[in-house]
């Protein structure tokens, strides 16, 4: 599994666990991370494979989400469940992305230096073979997948515009549908578990 979807040991373990549940749901695994602060959260990105996800698909990946943690229970502290949509600036995060998205801008960055730099700014072109393509003003360069330690789409016109297109075909009118969360409030299952209404909050 690529670091991008999955960077930190346990973002690659709670990937593990998870992915097989998101994918017999009929959606993808985009990004998992467990964010660290005051409190924890586990944020799950998730899409449908031909994209447009919506909120209530958010909403049902939660809920078949929060049953499979509270079987597994992989993380000891209480945390935040939340499940979101990529967004319309969404991170790019397998290599199939590269080429659904050529032909708009996107911001990279390596893991080690290529040709003295980090960042990346440029037009998507596509892939070839295990190499994202990318157009900058340089010219077209080639950097291998698994140099990449960040990608993601940059906000234009033209990707705001796609993006409606989009909607307004699968028949979606809300675009800010796009960043919608679903949380869920998770304690360690060997707590009290009370029901809960949408969104859902649990503890556990």
């Amino acid at each position: 599994m690529s670091d991008l979807i999955a960077k930190a040991a346990i973002d690659q373990r709670m990937a593990g666990i998870l992915t097989p549940v998101i994918e017999d749901l009929g959606y993808e695994l985009v990004r998992v991370r467990l964010m660290s602060g005051k409190s924890k959260t586990l944020q799950i990105m998730a899409d449908k494979p031909e994209g447009g996800i919506e909120v209530d698909d958010c909403a049902k990946i939660s809920t078949a989400v929060s049953a499979v943690l509270d079987v597994e229970d992989p993380l000891e502290d209480a945390y935040t469940l939340e499940v979101s949509s990529p967004g319309i600036d969404r991170p790019l995060t397998r290599l199939k992305d590269f080429e659904t998205w050529a032909g708009y801008e996107a911001k990279i960055e390596t893991t080690e230096l290529i040709d003295g730099r980090r960042r990346f700014k440029g037009v998507l072109v596509g892939i070839e073979g295990d190499e994202v393509l990318v157009e900058i003003e340089e010219g077209t360069i080639g950097l291998k997948f698994d140099w990449l330690s960040d990608a993601k789409l940059l906000l234009t016109d033209e990707l705001i515009s796609e993006m409606l297109r989009q909607r307004k075909a699968s028949g979606a009118v809300d675009p800010a549908e796009f960043d919608e969360i679903i949380e869920d409030d998770m304690t360690p299952s060997n707590s009290a578990a009370a029901p809960a209404t949408a969104p859902q909050e649990e503890d556990r």
